[in-house]
């Protein structure tokens, strides 16, 4: 994108520019989401319309244009970015859950005025509530032919096209033939014609392909539908098969281009022997484009859980032990990583970018490394308390003695995604910062240590990893637990740790965040991440139990842990967790780093270094 101009100038010409448009195609406004057409949390760069438009550069968000007023909408994991990065003379910034669009649209829509939106852009129950908006003030929400910030964008890159390659059965554990029968039988079971994937997150995995059309995120943005009979018709660019693709896809799977999707959604909605066919769409990423064609064509659609959604979520026992071994050279990765900074850092001179970038280069040297799993946080100081914060070269702070630095990152391997946070103190931590870090620990271990009957959620969990904070009137605004994908979303449902209702039940082989927090606004954040996976527990109790297994290694600040907050049990298990940090790292470093670990994991009774 054409970023010559300055930032407010440009933002200035590009919503004047794109209000021209809206009256040319007679609308009053516009509905810009920042998702694609798969509602994806990582967009390729031909998707990135709310950036270009507002220049919020955040995951999530939404504006509202009219040829009036406009607004940004963002949740509070953005609040301090979009103010920072928007221009708050043209729009203004919202809580998308305390001021919801909807809301808004009631506050300034004028009755008789039309609002358009894509509808290839949003789910039915996305835009749900803002034509039931628009309709009370007396105006319309209309759907729109082209996507009117696409004909301003003069300079909009062309869709992604990168090579989309086969994952071998060895990282996938089973074949997509494998795969497909199951999944057609279950939809043959519950009565389905077909289902539609909308999720290019399920199509990799169904077909074990692999791509790299978006950052950080190893997947080739696709439809596809499955059929009952254990098919699939895959509809992508030409140009990104590779030679090998055809034969790795099998008889069972057949290429179409993308311009052949809606007729085959048409197809889709045609009765056989007189009955109306059952079609399964993930309600979660299905648009209103997909929905509204195949109710046009006779199809009974039902808005549900994506076919692949659990299957995808319950790792096999191959996706399983390639997640441990990654799990493995990434914390050897790490550690050297906190070894360097163990010297660096306390020269007062090291940067936060320069810190992110020298972590990547640790990791880059490791096998199957391909990418990093999301943008690293780096936070020095204040900018730690900044959940969602990402260092750039007018916000960076320089890492300094008696400071707080937290590092969240991760990386994709062929054989599995990671996600750690670790928080340092930077010389010697306040006796404010140790209570805060122990609570947040004591939370950690107590989700780490849980034991739970099968049918339990994560929302019946998060509790657990509250209750030390909670005892002194504090909190974080934060899910506790996301799930992750093996070589592909970090951030993969359904399940989830959280205090928002879930329930879906945690299942063997499902793999999820432990990442309890505290953020002090202004002066420093904490969070220990650790990614674990669900596995049965033998209690020889009445009922089947299951428990979590740690696959992060990697050691934990003994320096800002207050041993006089923690129980017994509490501090056997952390004593065991550096022991076995220690076991399984130190063959994968160099003499030096081991040496450091061995002095990172000691004891806790030992005390700490400053």
């Amino acid at each position: 994108m054409n970023n010559s101009a300055p930032p407010g100038l440009a933002t200035r010409d590009r919503v004047a520019r794109l209000r021209a448009e809206l009256a040319r195609q007679g609308l009053a406004g516009f509905v810009l989401p920042r998702g694609d057409e798969h509602q994806g949390e990582y967009v390729a760069p031909h998707d990135e319309r709310l950036s270009w438009l507002t220049g919020f550069t955040g995951s999530a968000g939404m504006a509202i244009v009219l040829l009036r007023q406009a607004a940004v909408f963002t949740d509070g994991r953005y609040t301090l970015q979009v103010r920072a990065q928007v221009d708050t003379g043209l729009f203004e910034t919202r809580h998308i859950t305390d001021e919801p669009p909807s809301e808004w649209i009631g506050e300034h829509l004028a009755k008789g005025e039309r609002i358009g939106f894509d509808p290839r852009l949003h789910t039915p129950d996305g835009i749900a509530r803002l034509k039931a908006a628009a309709e009370r003030a007396g105006g319309a929400l209309v759907t729109v032919e082209r996507n009117p910030v696409d004909a301003v964008w003069s300079d909009q890159p062309p869709p992604p096209v990168t090579p989309t390659v086969p994952h071998s059965t060895f990282f996938a554990g089973r074949t997509n033939a494998e795969k497909r029968a199951d999944l057609a039988e279950r939809l043959t079971k519950d009565g389905y014609d077909a289902a539609v994937l909308s999720d290019p997150a399920s199509t990799a995995w169904l077909l074990n392909i692999r791509g790299s059309d978006v950052p950080h995120t190893p997947l080739a943005l696709s439809f596809s539908i499955l059929r009952a009979d254990g098919t699939v018709d895959l509809f992508i660019d030409p140009r990104k098969p590779n030679p090998r693709l055809a034969e790795h896809l099998g008889d069972g799977v057949r290429l179409a281009e993308p311009d052949a999707f809606g007729p085959a959604l048409d197809a889709l909605g045609r009765t056989t022997g007189g009955n109306r066919p059952r079609i399964l769409t993930d309600a979660a990423t299905v648009s209103v484009w997909i929905v509204s064609r195949l109710e046009a064509a006779g199809a009974a659609v039902v808005r549900g859980a994506c076919v692949c959604a659990l299957p995808k979520a319950r790792k096999n026992a191959g996706e399983l032990a390639g997640t441990r071994t990654a799990h493995e050279r990434d914390g050897a990765a790490l550690t050297r990583f906190l070894f360097w900074l163990d010297g660096e850092g306390r020269k007062g001179t090291l940067g936060e970018i320069a810190a992110s970038d020298r972590l990547l280069e640790f990791r880059r040297g490791g096998e199957h490394f391909r990418d990093t799993s999301f943008d690293t946080i780096s936070g020095a100081g204040p900018n730690g308390a900044i959940v969602h914060y990402r260092a750039m070269p007018a916000t960076e702070r320089r890492i300094a003695p008696d400071m707080l630095y937290l590092v969240d990152s991760g990386a994709q391997y062929l054989d599995g995604t990671t996600d750690v946070t670790r928080t340092l103190a930077i010389g010697t931590p306040t006796q404010e910062q140790r209570d805060r870090f122990t609570r947040v620990l004591k939370g950690h271990i107590a989700v780490a240590l849980a034991r739970f009957p099968k049918g339990t959620s994560g929302s019946q969990l998060d509790t657990l990893a509250r209750l030390a904070l909670w005892e002194i009137g504090v909190d974080y605004d934060h899910g506790t637990g996301h799930g992750v994908g093996a070589y592909l979303s970090v951030h993969e449902g359904p399940h989830r740790i959280s205090k928002l209702p879930n329930t879906v039940a945690l299942e063997p082989g499902m793999i999820v965040s432990n990442e309890p927090g505290y953020y002090k606004t202004g002066e420093y954040g904490i969070r220990i991440e650790n990614l674990v996976a669900v596995q049965e527990i033998d209690l020889d109790g009445e009922r089947p139990m299951l428990g979590f297994e740690t696959l992060t290694l990697a050691p934990i600040d003994r320096a800002l842990v207050d041993t006089a907050l923690l129980t017994s049990r509490e501090a056997t298990w952390l004593d065991a967790y550096h022991l076995r940090v220690r076991e399984t790292l130190t063959p994968l470093l160099d003499e030096a780093t081991a040496a450091w670990l061995a002095r990172a994991t000691r004891p806790i009774a030992e005390g700490p270094e400053y």
